[in-house]
Protein backbone atom coordinates (compact mmCIF):
# COMPACT_ATOMS: atom_id res chain seq x y z
CA UNK A 1 0.00 0.00 0.00
CA UNK A 2 1.62 3.36 -1.40
CA UNK A 3 1.07 6.51 0.60
CA UNK A 4 -0.71 9.43 -1.17
CA UNK A 5 1.98 11.79 -2.15
CA UNK A 6 -0.45 14.69 -1.19
CA UNK A 7 -1.38 13.54 2.20
CA UNK A 8 2.27 13.67 2.68
CA UNK A 9 2.90 17.60 1.40
CA UNK A 10 0.25 18.40 4.08
CA UNK A 11 2.14 16.50 7.01
CA UNK A 12 5.23 18.62 5.92
CA UNK A 13 3.38 21.70 5.87
CA UNK A 14 1.67 21.34 8.60
CA UNK A 15 4.86 20.98 10.57
CA UNK A 16 6.39 23.48 8.65
CA UNK A 17 3.40 26.25 9.96
CA UNK A 18 3.64 24.67 13.39
CA UNK A 19 6.96 25.19 14.05
CA UNK A 20 6.42 28.79 12.93
CA UNK A 21 3.63 29.32 14.93
CA UNK A 22 5.78 28.16 17.94
CA UNK A 23 8.99 30.36 17.13
CA UNK A 24 6.27 33.57 16.74
CA UNK A 25 5.07 32.43 19.59
CA UNK A 26 8.21 32.29 21.72
CA UNK A 27 9.41 35.69 20.11
CA UNK A 28 6.17 37.75 21.00
CA UNK A 29 6.72 35.89 24.89
CA UNK A 30 10.50 37.38 24.75
CA UNK A 31 9.53 40.73 23.72
CA UNK A 32 6.33 40.82 25.81
CA UNK A 33 8.36 39.90 28.77
CA UNK A 34 11.34 42.69 27.37
CA UNK A 35 8.37 44.74 27.59
CA UNK A 36 7.11 44.64 31.43
CA UNK A 37 10.40 44.61 32.67
CA UNK A 38 10.17 48.17 34.51
CA UNK A 39 12.87 49.51 35.84
CA UNK A 40 14.07 53.27 37.03
CA UNK A 41 15.92 54.74 33.74
CA UNK A 42 17.75 57.54 34.48
CA UNK A 43 16.61 60.98 32.09
CA UNK A 44 19.41 60.82 30.09
CA UNK A 45 19.04 56.99 29.28
CA UNK A 46 14.84 57.95 28.80
CA UNK A 47 15.04 58.76 24.59
CA UNK A 48 17.06 55.71 23.70
CA UNK A 49 14.56 53.47 25.99
CA UNK A 50 11.57 54.72 24.07
CA UNK A 51 12.71 54.22 21.19
CA UNK A 52 13.78 50.76 21.96
CA UNK A 53 10.37 50.43 23.56
CA UNK A 54 8.38 51.18 20.20
CA UNK A 55 10.61 49.47 18.04
CA UNK A 56 9.75 46.65 19.96
CA UNK A 57 6.24 47.07 20.35
CA UNK A 58 6.50 47.44 16.18
CA UNK A 59 8.02 43.98 15.58
CA UNK A 60 5.61 42.34 18.45
CA UNK A 61 2.64 43.58 16.12
CA UNK A 62 4.76 41.85 13.09
CA UNK A 63 4.87 39.20 14.94
CA UNK A 64 0.92 39.04 15.76
CA UNK A 65 0.18 39.62 12.47
CA UNK A 66 2.13 36.58 11.10
CA UNK A 67 0.86 34.73 13.69
CA UNK A 68 -2.53 35.44 12.56
CA UNK A 69 -1.37 34.56 9.24
CA UNK A 70 -0.26 31.06 10.05
CA UNK A 71 -3.21 30.01 11.77
CA UNK A 72 -5.43 31.09 9.23
CA UNK A 73 -3.51 29.03 6.74
CA UNK A 74 -2.91 26.33 9.32
CA UNK A 75 -7.44 26.50 9.29
CA UNK A 76 -6.86 26.44 5.49
CA UNK A 77 -5.25 23.47 5.83
CA UNK A 78 -7.83 22.02 8.20
CA UNK A 79 -10.74 22.78 5.69
CA UNK A 80 -8.71 21.40 2.84
CA UNK A 81 -8.87 24.64 1.19
CA UNK A 82 -4.90 25.17 2.19
CA UNK A 83 -2.57 25.78 -1.27
CA UNK A 84 -5.38 27.46 -2.87
CA UNK A 85 -5.27 31.01 -4.32
CA UNK A 86 -7.91 33.19 -2.22
CA UNK A 87 -8.29 35.16 -5.45
CA UNK A 88 -8.49 33.35 -8.68
CA UNK A 89 -8.99 29.84 -6.86
CA UNK A 90 -5.83 28.29 -8.42
CA UNK A 91 -3.25 26.13 -6.97
CA UNK A 92 -0.32 27.93 -5.31
CA UNK A 93 2.91 26.86 -6.62
CA UNK A 94 4.65 24.60 -4.20
CA UNK A 95 7.48 27.12 -4.29
CA UNK A 96 5.75 30.07 -3.64
CA UNK A 97 4.32 27.82 -0.09
CA UNK A 98 7.93 26.03 0.51
CA UNK A 99 8.78 29.96 0.90
CA UNK A 100 5.73 31.40 2.55
CA UNK A 101 3.54 28.71 4.07
CA UNK A 102 1.10 30.97 5.10
CA UNK A 103 0.67 32.01 1.23
CA UNK A 104 -3.20 33.50 0.17
CA UNK A 105 -2.33 34.31 -2.97
CA UNK A 106 -0.43 32.96 -5.33
CA UNK A 107 2.07 35.24 -7.23
CA UNK A 108 0.30 36.75 -9.83
CA UNK A 109 -3.30 37.87 -7.36
CA UNK A 110 -0.20 38.74 -4.85
CA UNK A 111 1.34 41.43 -7.27
CA UNK A 112 -2.42 42.70 -8.51
CA UNK A 113 -3.04 43.36 -4.88
CA UNK A 114 0.52 44.72 -4.16
CA UNK A 115 -0.41 47.33 -6.88
CA UNK A 116 -3.54 48.22 -5.57
CA UNK A 117 -2.23 49.05 -1.90
CA UNK A 118 0.22 48.62 0.99
CA UNK A 119 1.53 45.02 0.75
CA UNK A 120 0.03 43.80 4.20
CA UNK A 121 -0.68 40.46 3.38
CA UNK A 122 1.19 37.23 1.70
Amino acid sequence: MSKNPKNEQVIVYRQMLLSKKEAALAGLGAKAKALTDSHRICEEDQAQYSLEEAVSLRLNGLEYTQLRQIQEALDRLQLGEFGICLSCEQPIPGKRLQAVPWAKYCVSCQQKAGDEGPRSEY
